[in-house]
């Protein structure tokens, strides 16, 4: 009875109460995650966003919740890394309906970086790696994208990694790298000279020969600082290498678990911008009523509402999947392709039933309308996860 209580007070919205088989272990830390965001990193969200600086201190007092590594995520469980995957989507969507920023932040250390860990290293590197980044310890990104490649990343990569002796010489650029400037520790994706096949190299921020450039002049994620990694002659030992990582079908692994969680992050926004633009209609008059009593008001809401449970239908059943080792390409595709989608349309009603002051900040739809536009557009394009589910369908890949 405590776990429903508490299900129905933080998510309203959870119709078909998706929730509802959450543990209450992990109910009690999507609790106190709730109330750390809206105590500590809620009131000084926007100014963050406006400045196009990330509230390091505020998110640290979320990291101390140990919503990686609590041990109250593990108990009867067999996987000692990770969480389940239903207690990861809510982690997310907890995340992204306060903040795109703040959730895409932690996909990169917590899903990116975590899982190129988990999946492309050797058992010692796990057990080395693996506790520094679930505990924040270290913060983690993932090098992959470069200037000229993104979507054609798989044959394009072009940085370049020699074998001289035991040392791993590394050269070229990488670019949209979020937190690349403070990061303890960067998964840098390489093509090994000798083979041309596809390696990962683990090397701290602070190598000889990494200079990082930040992105200016975004209009979404403002919080989250992108980089443009110089990488020149950088040296790090064989040690640094993950075993498990020979290939772009070994990178396409940790992509198909990773894109699941934007598929989440995109569930979380449309929950936020619903809470934001239902907040502002229920207390703005105008013609001599709330705007909340307007019939096409309401019927933008609903529409909203509908998202949001479709989408969370999407997550759920994918998370179940994922949860029994099933991570299957076109599911995830399905999903971040689909979601993403209906955010791009939730959030524009949001902004559209808000009117002129859903511009602004202060009424925080406007901040959820830009962003969606980068997760519309990151971790898989609309068009490459769509061209991945034509595919399933078709029988024939129609990438290039």
């Amino acid at each position: 009875m405590e776990k429903m209580e508490i299900l129905k007070e933080l998510y309203p919205e959870d119709l078909y109460k998706y929730s509802c088989n959450l543990s209450l272990e992990e109910v009690l830390i999507l609790k106190q995650l709730r109330e750390v965001i809206d105590k500590e990193v809620r009131p000084v969200i926007n100014d963050y966003w406006e400045r196009g600086e990330f509230p390091f201190a505020e998110f640290k007092k979320i990291a101390e919740i140990g919503i990686m590594n609590h041990p109250d995520l593990f108990k009867n469980r067999e996987n000692k890394y990770k969480p389940t995957e239903l207690y990861n989507l809510f982690r997310y969507f907890e995340l992204a309906r306060l903040d795109a920023s703040i959730a895409t932040f932690f996909t990169v250390h917590g899903g990116l970086c975590y899982n190129t860990i988990l999946l492309g290293g050797s058992q010692k590197q796990i057990e080395y790696y693996a506790p520094k980044i679930s505990s924040f310890e270290w913060q983690g990104c993932f090098a992959l994208t470069e200037p000229e490649h993104g979507s054609d990343i798989a044959g394009g990569l072009s940085t370049s990694a020699q074998k001289n002796g035991d040392t791993w010489i590394i050269n070229g650029e990488k670019r949209w790298i979020g937190g690349a400037a403070t990061a303890d520790i960067i998964p840098v994706f390489a093509r090994d000279t000798s083979d041309n096949k596809i390696k990962c190299f683990m090397i701290p921020g602070n190598t000889e020969g990494i200079k990082v450039e930040k992105i200016e002049g975004k209009i979404a994620l403002r919080e989250v600082q992108n980089g443009h990694i110089y990488l020149n002659n950088v040296k790090v030992s064989d040690e640094a290498r993950l075993e498990n990582i020979n290939g772009f079908k070994d990178v396409s692994r940790i992509l198909r678990a990773t894109r699941a969680d934007i598929a989440h992050l995109a569930t979380g926004m449309i929950a936020g911008s619903l809470e934001a633009a239902l907040s502002y209609v229920k207390d703005r008059d105008q013609f001599g009523k709330k705007v909340a009593a307007f019939q096409l008001v309401q019927e933008k809401l609903a529409i909203m509402q509908a998202n949001l449970v479709a989408c969370l239908g999407y997550s759920v059943r994918l998370a179940e999947l994922q949860e029994k080792d099933e991570f299957i390409e076109e599911n995830s595709a399905l999903a971040k392709m689909h979601n993403a989608l209906r955010l791009r349309e939730t959030v524009a009603l949001g902004r559209e039933i808000v009117g002129g002051n859903g511009i602004t900040l202060e009424t925080n739809v406007a901040r959820f309308f830009a962003d969606a536009e980068a997760i519309y557009s990151y971790e898989g394009t609309h068009e490459i996860n769509a061209l991945i589910v034509g595919r399933y369908l078709t029988g024939i890949g129609s990438f290039v």
